[in-house]
């Protein structure tokens, strides 16, 4: 199966709520089969990688929204060396953000199950592939590390910004941590949940109003005594250097999608109703200015993950001018495509209406200027003589 799947339905509007759920299931199973066939960042393919992802965003940019967050888990999860939570059956989200009102809070509830109590008691973590409940690996994936935790979690509170909490069986959630007391220890921790605990309970969905993305609904989930598994120590989702690759690999989807909105205007000029016009042309030739230099700096990106000469604040460097020049480059395309191809496809067009509304809801995961303030605060902290370029 090709990376650019059939989608289930034309993306030229948003269908009636069966539809979305199929068009969410479809896209869910892509992820599963992308997770076990596309490689992770870092281990020598990640051009591979960032390029799939933008062929992906080109395609249809909310199945890519929907697959991009399980790829990215499957990652951390082989960072965090609990590759034996990877398998063919599970679908994953990754909630790091943060927001106002009272965080989520993560407690130890008790020491862990040994993992001869484990085998012995907990049917889900079966050591038998033939058993229901085994934890079926992808083919061809490391060899499950044999980690088990020290201790149990459990998650109170609630957590913003939380996308397809309604949809996915397992998330990475991040979480402030609090001693045996309650008491805030001033760290973050990430960990593992199941979305079917009685404790998980997402807002309803008719909170998400977005025209953009909005098969993606994304609403906050309140957290009751959810247990959770930690990946990692104290601040090691934030500090690894897989994070500013994750941040990497969601401004190559968004590359896709400005790629996306950029072939109407290409479509157009290539079965012109009249001669193109200097406008036209120049419109053309911007386009090919912006979206080609931020497939350069991608590809440069990756380039650097693989040498490993993107970690600390080298890698924070990277996802900030890659994701600062992929957002500017989507915005640019916006603007340009607008202006060249008039009042009629914002209006007489429900597919590019789509893609537009859709990419400028993405994008704002940047943070426009205060990451490009952040990019020249880290280049003069990293402390080179030479300049950056």
């Amino acid at each position: 199966m090709s990376v650019h799947a059939e989608l289930p339905f034309p993306p030229a509007a948003v269908p009636d709520p069966q539809a979305v759920r199929a068009f969410v299931d479809h896209a869910l199973d892509r992820a599963r089969e992308l997770g076990c066939r596309l490689p992770a960042p870092g281990e020598g393919r990640t051009a591979e990688l960032w390029r799939s992802l933008s062929g992906l965003g080109r395609t249809d940019l909310a199945c890519a929204r929907i697959i991009e967050p399980h790829l990215d888990a499957v990652a951390i999860l082989r960072q965090a060396g609990r590759v034996d939570l990877v398998s063919d059956h599970d679908t994953w989200a990754v909630w790091a953000a943060e927001g106002p009102g009272e965080p989520l809070l993560a407690t130890p509830s008790g020491p862990a199950a040994s993992p001869e109590q484990t085998a012995d008691t907990d049917p889900t973590r079966s050591t038998d592939p033939g058993l229901p409940g085994h934890p079926a690996t992808c083919p061809g994936a490391p060899a499950a590390s044999g980690v088990v935790p020290a201790e149990t979690w459990t998650l109170t509170g609630t957590k913003p910004w939380c996308s397809l909490a309604d949809s996915v069986t397992r998330a990475v959630v991040t979480a402030h941590v609090a001693d045996s007391h309650g008491n805030p220890t001033g760290h973050r921790r990430a960990f593992v949940v199941a979305t079917d605990h009685p404790g998980f309970a997402p807002e309803p969905a008719s909170e998400w109003t977005s025209h953009g993305l909005a098969e993606v609904t994304t609403v906050p989930v309140s957290f009751e005594h959810v247990p959770a598994e930690p990946l990692g120590a104290d601040e090691w989702y934030l500090t690894r250097p897989g994070f500013a690759w994750g941040g990497m690999g969601v401004a190559a989807v968004w590359l896709g999608g400005a790629q996306a909105v950029a072939d109407l205007l290409w479509e157009q000029l290539r079965h012109p109703r009249r001669p193109p016009d200097d406008a036209a042309l120049t419109a053309l030739g911007r386009l090919d200015l912006e979206l080609g230099a931020a497939r350069a700096v991608l590809d440069r990106a990756a380039l650097a993950v693989d040498d490993g000469d993107a970690a600390g604040d080298r890698g924070a460097a990277w996802a900030l001018r890659v994701r600062r020049t992929v957002a500017d480059a989507a915005e640019t395309v916006i603007r340009v495509v607008s202006r060249a191809t008039g009042p009629g496809p914002l209006t007489g067009d429900p597919a590019h209406i789509r893609r537009v509304e859709s990419l400028q809801v993405y994008i704002r995961q940047d943070h426009a200027e205060r990451d490009t303030a952040a990019l020249g605060r880290t280049l003069l902290e990293l402390g080179e003589e030479d300049t950056p370029w």
